[in-house]
């Protein structure tokens, strides 16, 4: 394929992060999906292609989508609820460049629990979090037309993360550094506290300034440089990624 060189940069980032997602144990199967906003268009956005697992992913198998749902570049289109829900999510929060949407481990045992919330007091991890999570309270497993992905960036609102009722979560960033290190914390945080809570005991919680602090730096980007450590890890491991 022609190599744009900023839209070739915004492809090997989106491809990593589906290597790394792999190799962190957040990817299920050949669905879930990831996506990010097109450098050069911003009506036109990268994401996963249809059934194809994330160890196979490539910067130029990736799917190049416009406005109007049709592929201009890539090796296949995504599957009907990649453009349901990303889509709309795009469209409503210009600073959700990227958008991850998974149904790892501890994420989505945390959205299946109905007595429990992700306690964002309850780690460092979850405090990047605080007052940053939204809940779709309603599971709609159909994903029939986009005004599902639609109720689901209303629900988002300025928030980073959507818990989805028995169904994982999405992830908004301003990139794919960003979303993916928020992916990663927040599987870990989701684990934490299931593991911490699993007999019955009280939780010791970060005061509510200091999480509110951590919050904010988050926001601003710090550590941001950890996806690039994380990068250099596939790299040198699956070097395929950026064919």
């Amino acid at each position: 394929m022609k190599r744009n060189t900023a839209e070739w940069e915004a492809r090997l980032d989106l491809a990593a992060a589906h290597r790394l997602a792999v190799m962190h144990g957040l990817n299920e199967g050949v669905w879930n999906h990831l996506s990010l906003v097109s450098p050069d268009d911003p009506d036109c956005f990268l994401i996963t292609p249809g059934h194809t697992h994330w160890a196979q992913v490539r910067a130029s198998s990736l799917a190049l989508m416009n406005a109007s749902g049709e592929m201009l570049a890539g090796e296949a289109p995504p599957i009907r609820a990649g453009w349901i829900i990303h889509y709309p999510v795009h469209k409503a929060r210009e600073d959700a460049k990227c958008v991850i949407h998974v149904h790892s481990p501890y994420i989505t045992a945390m959205s299946i629990r109905k007595d429990v919330r992700l306690e964002t007091r309850s780690s460092q991890q979850s405090a990047s979090f605080h007052g940053d999570v939204a809940y779709y309270e309603v599971y709609d497993g159909v994903l029939s037309g986009e005004d599902e992905g639609e109720r689901m960036a209303e629900t988002l609102g300025d928030k980073r993360i959507l818990m989805l009722r028995n169904h994982g979560a999405l992830i908004a960033g301003p990139s794919v550094a960003r979303a993916y290190l928020d992916l990663y914390q927040l599987e870990r945080a989701c684990m934490y506290q299931l593991l911490a809570t699993a007999g019955g005991g009280e939780m010791q919680l970060i005061p509510d300034d200091v999480a509110t602090e951590i919050n904010r730096l988050a926001r601003v980007g710090r550590n941001i440089e950890h996806f690039a450590g994380m990068r250099r890890l596939v790299d040198e491991k699956e070097p395929d990624y950026a064919t």
